[in-house]
């Protein structure tokens, strides 16, 4: 796969990342926030002090992204038009719906579209991070919205696209989206101690996925990728019971906490990445620690390689002495450098058994319990990059081993 870093006359980051990769025909964009670099929000992204009643803080820092990736995408020899699958990480979900309204004027079609609460983000004041993949068009190349029949969304955005061999879903809520949580997500309030809400929620979304991935040609065994998002950790044993209900093969999954979901009352959302059905996606396990829960270390789609999120754990004692300061000496070390490391040393494992580096990598997410931990674990991720891959970078309520301050989900490519 031929893959170039893309740079844009954006304004260019303070840390290590790359503001995009274009890999074969897709483009994978780093999360942008509303910012300089310089001054933190630039005035064209905020209002002005002197009018405070003109205008809106959200619809100003959303445009200002937009603006700024319709210009990575065309330095990538692509634009908006062409976005398949975004991400949107908000501080508060009530800016959602000025958020919504900005997003609709940027998008004949709008790409499918993951929206969640994050704890905080880099930036001070910042609102709002984007996240983009898109590719870029070519004759030949098949590139098709799918509608499948489930519910309808209220808001701007496409339930998945095809792209080649690829099918990339919109994040799925437990909803009808005609009266929130419909009656075969919920548990029946006449009998409150029979079922689990958890367990409904997650059953009712996969079904959905599963009519989604169909109607692309394609079904749940045929997932390479997903990240789930719980409104409350303790929920995640009763969703892995029923998420290994529906797979036969599972994928790489990356699991969090959110703030929370667009949805009054929903635990959960799910988010998708897979393929066509009749391809090889299957990765040989590493030497690195092996999950406890239901998913696979690593799965691939072409020359496409999508990591599980991982996190600085061995599954035995939790974190081991190898990520963690020791105790008899509290002063010395830093934790989240320690993780950081622990972490990308695995990764670099996971890769070499799909036949890839560390430096293949085109794409990161990172979802820290303190954004306080930032620059620690930057100062450690650009040891391990040549060039950086493009990044995002948010925070988290929480992650599924205790005391770990991190979780690195990474894509790569492997070039030829």
């Amino acid at each position: 796969m031929i893959v170039s870093a893309v740079t844009s006359d954006n304004p260019q980051p303070l840390a290590n990342y790359t503001e995009a990769y274009r890999a074969g025909d897709l483009i994978f964009a780093a999360g942008q926030l509303a910012t300089d670099f310089k001054t933190g929000i630039p005035p064209e992204a905020r209002i002005d002090p002197a009018f405070p009643y003109y205008g809106s803080d959200i619809k100003l820092q959303t445009a200002y992204i937009l603006r700024n990736l319709a210009r990575t995408f065309a330095a990538a020899g692509s634009s908006l038009d062409h976005v398949l699958k975004a991400q949107v990480f908000l501080t508060d979900l009530r800016d959602f719906a000025a958020f919504d309204e900005v997003w609709k004027a940027w998008f004949s079609t709008p790409p499918a579209r993951t929206t969640v609460q994050t704890t905080d983000l880099l930036v001070r004041d910042a609102l709002i991070e984007i996240d983009l993949i898109g590719y870029v068009p070519r004759a030949g190349l098949d590139v098709q919205p799918i509608s499948s029949g489930i519910p309808a969304p209220l808001a701007h955005y496409t339930e998945a696209f095809r792209v080649g061999e690829m099918v990339l879903a919109a994040g799925q809520l437990p909803t009808d989206f005609s009266t929130g949580i419909p009656d075969g997500a919920r548990r029946h309030p006449a009998f409150p101690f029979y079922g689990s809400d958890i367990k409904l929620q997650t059953d009712y979304i996969l079904r959905n996925l599963a009519r989604t991935f169909a109607a692309a040609g394609s079904s749940l065994d045929d997932v390479v990728k997903a990240q789930v998002f719980l409104t409350d950790l303790n929920d995640f044993a009763g969703f892995d019971e029923v998420w290994k209900t529906h797979f036969k093969t599972f994928p790489a999954r990356t699991t969090v906490g959110t703030a929370g979901l667009l949805v009054k009352d929903a635990l959960i959302e799910i988010d998708l990445i897979g393929q066509v059905t009749g391809r090889d996606s299957m990765v040989p396990a590493s030497t690195a620690p092996k999950p406890l829960a239901n998913y696979s270390e690593a799965r691939r789609i072409g020359d496409l390689v999508f990591a599980a999120g991982q996190l600085a754990t061995d599954y035995v004692g939790g974190i081991p002495p190898a990520a963690a300061r020791n105790p008899a000496f509290p002063y010395y070390g830093s934790d989240i450098k320690l993780q950081t490391r622990y972490i990308l040393d695995n990764l670099k494992t996971t890769f070499g058994a799909a036949g890839c580096t560390l430096d293949d990598v085109i794409k990161a997410q990172v979802f820290l319990t303190d954004l306080k931990h930032f620059a620690g674990f930057d100062e450690v991720w650009k040891e391990y990059f040549a060039t950086p891959p493009a990044r995002t970078t948010v925070g988290t309520t929480g992650l599924l081993v205790r005391d770990t301050l991190v979780e690195i989900d990474l894509i790569a490519a492997r070039r030829g």
